[in-house]
């Protein structure tokens, strides 16, 4: 009975993996090798998804919109949707920051949506939260649940969620601790001595993708290297066995700003830091460059970077071979 069980969850995972990316997925076709703006408005810290033939981006709030939405057949020429994905608040949250949003689509065809949303009783504070979509339009619209997912006020807060499904058919969510939000000040509140943690937490979630398993686990942190914190995390399997977490470090409003990743042969780790960020400021004329999420296949790539209207949203091919990723 169990070994049906786990036959029946690696089908669930095939099938999901196939429905939401490509297994062969042709280069994008940009005239030059890199990363290029594929939404040139303020578009941050993009999550995204393939449902059928189509790619759906969301975004951190922007243009009275909680999470904007966009969507593609290709990758490459995107359209911002007139429509806000989150239909409305959940009633511990602030109507405004809602933040670097992700998506995921369960077994039984409903979509979630996580995101960061600030307390409303507490508005220094945000907390991971997640909503459910009404259908299954990727669009939404998707309604917040009654409580937060994760807030940890006593270390700073929670931000930064994205969902991960594992080939044994185990659901999770990585997030950042928001420990410079109680820093003693400086660059994004945390560049002066003693500098607080923003760690990296895992947590293993049930079938429906919000109930909690067990207790988060710490699986990066920030060190000397990364300046005051690490965030935006994006976690991912390789074909050849190696779990890749993407994350950004530097302040956002910095130039130091970056993409980087961490690896690992276990889901909880050790993972270790790659020694050279995987994209940084001056990279193909970019400045700033954060908030990337990575395709579960491991070869597409959306994030953000500076640009007159805000953070603009750029597009790029990646290719990951054993522990190195690099952009192509």
């Amino acid at each position: 009975m169990h070994q049906l069980l786990q036959s029946f969850s690696s089908l669930l995972y095939l099938a999901y993996f196939i429905n939401a990316v490509d297994v062969n997925p042709p280069q994008l076709r940009f005239s030059e090798p890199g990363p290029h703006q594929v939404i040139p408005k303020d578009f941050p810290d993009p999550g995204f998804l393939k449902v059928s033939a189509d790619w759906y981006a969301f975004s951190t709030n922007a243009y009275n919109k909680k999470v904007q939405v966009a969507k593609s057949s290709d990758f490459e020429n995107w359209t911002v949707l007139n429509t806000d994905a989150l239909a409305g608040l959940g009633p511990w949250e602030s109507p405004l920051d809602h933040w670097a949003p992700d998506i995921i689509m369960r077994d039984d065809g409903r979509l979630v949506l996580y995101y960061s949303g600030r307390l409303k009783e507490s508005p220094r504070y945000h907390c991971v939260a997640a909503a459910v979509s009404e259908g299954q339009d990727p669009a939404g619209p998707y309604h917040p649940l009654e409580e937060p997912f994760a807030c940890h006020m006593e270390k700073g807060g929670s931000i930064d969620p994205a969902g991960f499904l594992d080939k044994d058919a185990s659901r999770w969510l990585v997030y950042k601790v928001d420990g410079n939000n109680i820093g003693n000040g400086g660059d994004c509140g945390n560049s002066i001595p003693p500098l607080a943690p923003t760690p990296i937490y895992l947590q293993k979630v049930a079938g429906d993708a919000v109930t909690k398993i067990g207790d988060p686990i710490t699986i990066l942190d920030r060190d000397e290297s990364d300046g005051p914190l690490i965030e935006a995390p994006s976690l991912i399997l390789s074909s050849e066995g190696v779990y890749f977490l993407f994350y950004s470090s530097h302040c956002w409003t910095a130039p130091a700003y970056d993409v980087r990743y961490a690896t690992s042969r276990s889901i909880t780790g050790p993972y270790l830091k790659a020694a050279e960020p995987l994209i940084k400021s001056g990279d193909y004329g970019l400045k700033a460059p954060g908030g990337a999420t990575v395709a579960n296949n491991g070869e597409r790539m959306l994030f953000h970077a500076n640009c007159p209207a805000g953070r603009c949203m750029y597009a790029a091919n990646i290719e990951i071979k054993g522990e190195t990723a690099r952009i192509v």
